[in-house]
């Protein structure tokens, strides 16, 4: 036997947040790595491409682009052996909803794709990580 009132038959959900927001899964143009940068290391392309391409920058106005800039030329510093800025950069990319417990807190969700047997076509990096890696690691 339960406690408390039956519930009704058509119960709604009413504490749903009025800032929730549900983004396409799909990614986006995104913009192009500004060359003023200077970004020298294939994983801080790979970041920039990875975020300037997400479905969450699809809503960002210039002061999270300008974030974005900032936060690529810690990513270089990082790949380029300064471990220290680990924290930094996720303390960063946790404000865009980088992981799954992240959009939830923010209370972003991605809509599920409609074309679930398509793949998009990525283009192999992997040489030019594991060259990264190989040189981080041996330093």
């Amino acid at each position: 036997m339960t406690r408390g009132p039956q519930p009704k038959d058509n119960a709604q959900r009413r504490n749903k947040h009025e800032h929730a927001q549900t983004l396409s899964s799909s990614t986006t143009e995104g913009r192009a790595l500004p060359p003023g940068l200077g970004i020298k290391t294939a994983g801080a392309r790979r970041f920039w491409k990875t975020w300037a391409t997400s479905p969450q920058s699809s809503a960002w106005a210039e002061t999270d682009w300008a974030e974005l800039e900032i936060t690529a030329k810690l990513v270089d510093a990082f790949y380029q052996g300064d471990v220290k800025l680990a924290g930094e950069i996720r303390q960063r990319v946790a404000k865009w909803g980088a992981t799954t417990e992240d959009r939830a807190r923010l209370r972003m969700s991605l809509e599920d794709p409609e074309d679930e047997g398509q793949e998009a076509d990525v283009p192999d990096t992997t040489t030019d990580l594991d060259e990264e890696l190989y040189r981080l690691l041996s330093d």
